[in-house]
């Protein structure tokens, strides 16, 4: 999210970047992670600590398919509209119902 200036209504991101101890050393660069402020400092720089990994780099879940994808492509096909069971159309059906989409498809 960017930052107002001034009057002249325009936006500039701010990039904050943060030191954490991970001290099993399970992160890489490019995952998504969960950092926990640390009471105090464990040096001059690092504040936080890794709560948890969200998402490896690479292992990212589509949240209506459950299919593992990379940026807007799927990691594996899926199937054709046409061949999708009872089950697959009820489960996406439900996905859609709770990110509060509708389907033209009646």
């Amino acid at each position: 999210m960017g930052s107002r200036a001034g009057r002249t209504g325009q936006f500039f991101n701010k990039r904050k970047t943060y030191f954490a101890h991970d001290p099993l050393q399970q992160c890489v660069v490019g995952d998504i992670v969960l950092l926990k402020a640390l009471p105090e400092r464990r040096s001059k720089h690092v504040k936080h600590e890794l709560a948890e990994i969200v998402f490896k780099v690479g292992n990212v879940i589509d949240p209506i398919t459950g299919k593992p994808c990379a940026g807007t492509r799927f990691l594996e096909n899926l199937p054709d509209s046409e061949n999708l069971t009872e089950a697959d159309t009820t489960y996406l059906s439900e996905k859609l119902q709770e990110l509060k989409v509708c389907s033209t498809d009646k």
